[in-house]
């Protein structure tokens, strides 16, 4: 009988906690200066030794460390992203997808299937917003998370749709400013407005500090109101965060302080009414919105019914972009 593939999918949890156990020790900055033993290793993040040995091996079968000698180890090119200060680091994304918050909401998934209720709620005794904006330390995994994706998408965005036309841009649940900060250095014309809750906007003024003279930071709720008078306003993953009820009253909000001239700029991924393998990633992400916050990825069809409820019109997609395959959906508002 032959082997399933199943079975290596299914065992997958055990290379997922092997890379967050290397990420949440430090263990890739502890290997940042070259090869080192698995004692010196142990001394540096505060492990035990013997178990530290058995664990570097498995990441040697990952690819993310060499074994030079019997007990001599490297960082791979691959596992030099897992160190906090590498330009394309995933460090603070494996914290805080493969971290206990996210795998015991996942474990959970099963109960979400049974009821349509998501589990982060159900298993935290809150909505995920709520728990970060509790846990300052978390919170900051989250915020430095979704900057390290940004950074990776940012310039692909950038290429896909001139922001140099617009007088003002308005980053709409912007968090640490990555984006904005992109767009502006981008394009010298445009200021820019960054807006989100205190909690995410923490790291801000250092993300935006050389632009400080060009950027405007206000902290708010997207559900309550919107800052007026911006040129265009860009949504980047939020509305995967929401249920259609709630994505469509955040588009109301904005659509209520937008000028009739003003542009919507919703960045986001377009799950295809067809998946195939080759679609996993995004199919993941729906998942992930189904389990943790209640809210989900849409295809073309859906977005354009949330964007016409909201009183948007002239709606067009760009996309998909590498290397994540976002797409720019731009919209107008109604007369």
């Amino acid at each position: 009988m032959s082997r399933s593939p199943l079975m290596d999918l299914a065992f997958g949890y055990m290379s997922a906690q092997m890379i967050h156990v290397a990420a949440e020790t430090g263990l890739a900055d502890a290997l940042a200066d070259g090869p080192r033993t698995s004692e010196d290793l142990a001394k540096a993040t505060g492990t035990h030794a013997p178990s530290l040995h058995r664990l570097l091996l498995g990441l040697v079968t990952l690819g993310a460390v060499e074994q030079k000698e019997r007990d001599l180890f490297a960082l791979t090119a691959e596992g030099q992203r897992l160190r906090s200060d590498a330009p394309d680091s995933i460090r603070a994304l494996i914290l805080l997808f493969c971290g206990p918050e996210v795998w015991r909401t996942w474990g959970d998934m099963a109960e979400t299937v049974r009821t349509g209720e998501y589990a982060w709620k159900r298993v935290t005794g809150r909505t995920s917003f709520e728990y970060f904006e509790s846990d300052p330390a978390l919170s900051a995994t989250f915020n430095e998370a979704m900057a390290e994706h940004t950074r990776a998408v940012a310039p692909g965005i950038i290429e896909a749709h001139d922001f140099s036309r617009y007088g003002t841009v308005a980053d709409l649940g912007g968090g640490d400013g990555t984006l904005l900060a992109a767009i502006l250095r981008a394009h010298r014309g445009p200021r820019g407005l960054l807006f989100d809750l205190p909690a995410g906007l923490a790291a801000a003024p250092g993300t935006l500090d050389d632009l400080a003279s060009r950027v405007e930071i206000v902290a708010g709720d997207f559900f309550e109101s919107v800052p007026e008078d911006a040129d265009a306003y860009v949504l980047k993953s939020v509305l995967h965060d929401w249920s259609d009820e709630k994505a469509a009253a955040i588009l109301r909000n904005v659509r209520e302080a937008m000028r009739q001239d003003a542009r919507l700029v919703i960045l986001e991924q377009v799950l295809p009414e067809m998946v195939t393998p080759e679609t996993a990633g995004i199919v993941r992400n729906d998942l992930n919105m189904l389990v943790s916050t209640g809210g989900r990825e849409r295809t073309e069809a859906g977005f354009r019914d949330l964007l016409d409820a909201a009183g948007f019109t002239g709606v067009s997609f760009t996309g998909p972009l590498p290397p994540s395959a976002y797409h720019v959906i731009e919209a107008v508002p109604a007369s």
